[in-house]
């Protein structure tokens, strides 16, 4: 669909007609479902949030005065209703990097191991999966969005700007000042002995 078309179906919905808000929703609800999955990796949630977006469009679009696109107003809604949301979980759930990962042709299990790896390598390998998960924990909220918006969920740096709100430049800077404090948070607790540990246990088979 081209930028004219668009302003066309616009304008019809702000006249009141629902079949081109259907056809802007047929042209947006993939887009829109995707960025709302990608924030909370559950099915059920995406499409909830993807109809509540809707909604919010539907009742807004006589504010929408073109400056932008209308996708880019659109995706500026999508974002900021997906923020709303995990504003309001904060406390009530955590990120398990154990969940399966959804793809298109279903779910899989994360995986840390190289197939090569030893039945006891796998083993340290899910230990340091879940030490990971407790320094991620003890994050701050600021440094903690940004491992999970970068290494969890796969936002670029743009997208994790226009999502928190903040320049490139703080949100490269927080990213990197997270993984040092991650990095940290394990050494410092003896939390990421992997090596030491290996050989620990292999010597005490001998």
């Amino acid at each position: 669909m081209d930028t004219t078309e668009e302003k066309i179906l616009v304008n019809r919905v702000k006249k009141g007609s629902i079949a081109a808000f259907e056809e802007l929703i047929i042209e947006h609800e993939g887009k829109i479902y995707n960025i709302a999955y990608r924030f909370f990796n559950n099915e059920e949630d995406a499409k909830d949030l993807s109809q509540e977006i809707f909604i919010k469009v539907f009742n807004k679009i006589h504010r929408f005065r073109g400056d932008s696109s209308f996708s880019t107003w659109l995706y500026r809604i999508a974002i900021n209703t997906c923020i709303d949301e995990l504003r309001k979980r904060k406390g009530k759930e955590s990120f398990s990097i154990d969940e399966d990962i959804k793809t298109d042709e279903g779910t899989m299990a994360r995986e840390f191991q190289d197939k090569d790896l030893s039945p006891e390598e796998i083993v340290i390998n899910k230990e340091i999966a879940s030490q990971i998960q407790w320094a991620l924990n003890h994050l701050s909220e600021s440094y903690k969005e940004v491992v999970i918006l970068r290494d969890f969920q796969g936002f670029e740096y743009k997208q994790i700007s226009e999502i928190l709100g903040c320049s490139l430049g703080t949100v490269k800077s927080r990213i990197s000042r997270a993984r040092t404090e991650l990095k940290n948070l394990l050494i410092n607790e003896k939390h990421f002995d992997y090596k030491n540990r290996l050989k620990t246990r292999k010597e005490g088979k001998q």
